[in-house]
């Protein structure tokens, strides 16, 4: 089998002030206003570290990260400072992963989905959200937006996952547990959900088009960045490109754009880019 060159996992320090909340899973959070925010939100069976700047204002931003990365890898770049000035913005960190506690399995997309709606719930206060999400993510936001179309204002696609470009075997999938196991534990979310990535694939297929709200897809087009992904898909740019296309079926407001310059990680490469169509969502 042939094996992927470099593992990139996101790990960075957050060097803004945050306090410290625990907060059941029936509060209501209204009073979070200014300052950002550390809460623990209770799931009953774990607990959800979220990062959050509540100002109410129209929107509430929230950002999805991909498999193998928490909540940290949207500080990187100062995406966060940009977006924090104009909306109120909320990040976490799925089970396993930085500072929340390990949840119950399997971690399949319908869980994490179903996980993302208790914390959106707490925060939203009835305002609709903007789902900026990554990679995996967007499988993530795809479920989310479908079983919840009145609370979707629009999506940011950041080079996501896709059934019709992604197309892991069981030998990749037992190589991806095995290498996030070795490196961070069997029980951290990387390989608890890497280990579901058949079934998320199967399930994908299954799901039916996005609700029709303005939705935004920014592709990598980076041949050699992406050599590695397109080999173990067994697939090219070109096919990334038309199945991220996919999921603009059924949409008005649809805006696909490839980027050259960036590898799979865009909000690290060209931050500005992704900062530009938040901005632009935002003022729809």
């Amino acid at each position: 089998m042939k094996t992927i060159k470099r593992i990139k996992v996101a790990i960075a320090l957050i060097l803004i002030p945050l306090g410290f909340i625990s907060c059941g899973e029936d509060d209501i959070v209204t009073n979070l206003l200014k300052d950002p925010q550390q809460i623990r939100v209770e799931l009953g069976t774990h607990k959800l570290e979220t990062y959050s700047q509540i100002n109410n204002t129209e929107y509430l931003v929230v950002f999805e990260s991909g498999l193998g990365d928490g909540h940290s890898v949207w500080f990187e770049k100062n995406i966060l400072e940009e977006i924090g000035d104009l909306s109120d913005v909320l990040l976490y960190d799925r089970a396993g992963y930085e500072n929340s506690e390990v949840g119950p399995g399997p971690r399949d997309i319908e869980r994490l989905s179903s996980e993302l709606e208790t914390v959106v719930n707490l925060f939203s206060n009835g305002r609709k959200v903007i789902l900026v999400c990554h990679s995996i993510g967007g499988l993530i936001a795809r479920d989310f937006a479908i079983k919840n179309p009145d609370k979707m204002a629009s999506i940011l696609f950041i080079d996501p996952s896709h059934e019709s470009y992604n197309n892991p075997t069981q030998e990749i999938e037992d190589w991806g547990y095995d290498l996030f196991a070795n490196a961070y534990g069997e029980n951290h979310g990387a390989p608890m959900e890497y280990r579901e990535l058949i079934e998320d694939i199967a399930y994908a297929y299954t799901l039916p088009d996005l609700p029709n709200i303005p939705v935004t897809v920014l592709t990598s087009m980076n041949v050699e960045a992406n050599a590695d992904n397109d080999e173990i898909n067994n697939a090219s740019r070109a096919i990334a490109f038309a199945a991220q296309g996919e999921l603009g079926e059924g949409i008005a407001d649809f805006t696909h754009v490839g980027v050259e310059s960036s590898g799979h990680y865009v909000m690290r490469e060209e931050p500005n880019l992704v900062i530009e169509h938040i901005k632009i969502l935002l003022s729809k």
